[in-house]
């Protein structure tokens, strides 16, 4: 791709537009940001590709391991850039300039192009890396300790190569220890890491770079813009501490075992999953997480594998509620010529909350509580079994919505992922058990509400009614269905026993008016 016109597309706001540009792209024209189609016609010969966001934060992550050669403190900064704390470390490569060249080597090996900047703070460093150009680059010999450590220095780890990375696709910029200010001037003022908003508001007040911004008056500053631009230009010029935090191992729990004969049968899946789930419950007890989803991994002797997964309703370590769950899929695994190989892991977990020691009088009220009520554990079991046979998002359940429309008061969630719905509001009348689209009544009379009618090919005779009760649209949204404005509802009970939720729009006098939304049994 390094001698195509090449860029990387993304969906932002219905909108196909470019995140990142080849070498080539670049010379052609072409930034960040356009939209596909204008791309395509200042360069017909544009080649994309969607982006893969999760094969991207990998990659972003491996190159985060990478950085830790370094230094120990890397941390990750959004979805292109890397942040690291370079203090105590630079002599160690011979100073800033030969730290920094150290790692264009590398990268340019990688096939990839940076921008680097270094500087006392992060504000300052995330500015020369993003807002300076390559070349007349301001360099320093190293930080302190390499001033004052001969001996360390004279033992610095040197390298040279004779490939010397291009100053278009390599670019260093290195700010001297006094010159934050004098660096940081005369850029944008987007480069302090305002939002797009507020840096359109300085500029139409021409305050257009950095340095316009330093001589002005802080209170009055702050109160136009907010607090955030003042904390900005702080931390970019090291009068707010902004310290880096250094991006920790993911957590893992995996277990596995290599069998010295195949297995095909499916007691011996079952009896290799109880080697393989004690160990696995016991890190997660002692991490203090709970497992979400697990996988099951079989390797055959023909080197293909087979996968199954199981997913809780609830977080847990407990072994008692998972092998049950395996058991269920472990029959779903193809033996084929054997397996010699099974892996367990838990790829999706959650932290359990510490649970707090009651004493013999809240013991007793627990006790009590559990007979009147069933207990969680058996509600999320119950549930672990539904879901391993039809999935848990076939699972769902009912929460109150803040809202007066009949059909808007319940919001349907999945039950594997939310917690049981709080007691729900009474409304001021009855509703009826079953909701359903307005039907239209026919045959019925001008009386209100109508003596007889029919509905689904039923005729029907009023015994009682009671209403009418006015529901008015929501006015501040556009709903299709409400466009006809406010309803009278009515209750009714025909002779029959059938009890009906039945309304009309006030404007329209005629029995044709009359709709039936729901029923009470």
């Amino acid at each position: 791709m390094a001698e195509t016109v090449f860029a990387v597309t993304e969906d932002r706001m219905g909108r196909q537009v470019l995140t990142s540009l080849s070498a080539m792209a670049s010379e052609a024209g072409l930034t960040a940001g356009m939209g596909v189609t204008d791309a395509r016609a200042m360069c017909p010969d544009l080649v994309t590709r969607g982006a893969d966001v999760a094969r991207q934060a990998g990659f972003l992550t491996a190159l985060c391991r990478w950085a830790g050669r370094f230094s120990p403190w890397v941390a990750i900064d959004g979805e292109a850039a890397l942040l690291v704390d370079l203090t105590g470390c630079a002599h160690l490569f011979g100073g800033e300039a030969a730290l920094a060249e150290e790692l264009c080597l590398d990268c340019a090996d990688f096939g990839l192009s940076v921008q680097i900047g270094i500087a006392n703070t992060r504000g300052a460093a995330w500015a020369a890396a993003r807002y300076t150009a390559g070349g007349g680059q301001s360099l320093r010999s190293g930080d302190a300790i390499d001033q004052e450590a001969r001996a360390t220095r004279s033992r610095a780890v040197k390298r040279r190569r004779a490939a010397v990375p291009e100053p278009q696709q390599q670019s260093v910029r290195i700010v001297p220890p006094n010159g934050t200010r004098r660096a940081l001037g005369p850029l944008p003022v987007a480069a302090l890491r305002l939002d797009a908003e507020t840096t359109a508001g300085l500029a139409r007040l021409g305050l257009r770079r950095v340095e316009d911004l330093a001589g002005l008056p802080r209170a009055a500053l702050a109160r136009r813009f907010g607090i955030e631009v003042m904390r900005r230009l702080d931390q970019a010029f090291g009068a707010e501490p902004e310290p880096i935090s250094p991006q920790g191992p993911p957590l893992h729990f995996a277990t596995r075992i290599s069998l010295p004969e195949p297995i095909g049968l499916e007691a011996d899946i079952l009896a290799g999953l109880e080697r393989l789930l004690p160990p696995l419950t016991a890190r997660l007890e002692a991490a203090g997480r709970g497992a979400r989803r697990l996988r099951l991994s079989a390797t055959r002797t023909d080197h293909s594998s087979q996968t199954v997964e199981v997913g809780l309703a609830s977080a847990t370590h407990d072994a008692e509620r998972i092998r049950p769950l395996l058991a269920l899929q472990a029959g779903r695994i193809e033996a084929g010529f054997g397996i010699e190989r099974l892996r367990l892991q838990a790829h999706v977990t959650e932290p359990l909350a510490a649970i707090q020691h009651m004493g013999h009088m809240e013991a007793t009220g627990a006790a009590r509580s559990r007979q009147d009520m069933p207990e969680d554990t058996a509600l999320h079991a119950l549930m672990d079994r539904i879901g391993a046979r039809l999935g848990t998002e076939a699972m769902t359940r009912l929460h109150p919505a803040d809202s007066h429309i009949p059909e808007k008061a319940g919001t349907v969630m999945a039950a594997a992922f939310s917690p049981p719905a709080p007691d729900w509001p009474l409304p001021a009348s009855p509703r009826p058990l079953r909701l359903f689209t307005p039907e239209p009544l026919t045959g019925g009379d001008n009386h209100t509400p109508p003596r007889r009618f029919r509905w689904r090919r039923r005729a029907f005779e009023l015994a009682n009614a009671a209403g009418p009760e006015r529901i008015a649209p929501e006015w501040w949204l556009d709903d299709p269905a409400w466009r006809s404005g406010v309803r009278d509802y009515w209750r009714i009970e025909t002779v029959d026993g059938t009890r009906l939720w039945i309304f009309r729009t006030p404007d329209k006098q005629a029995w044709q008016n009359w709709y039936i939304q729901g029923t009470f049994n």
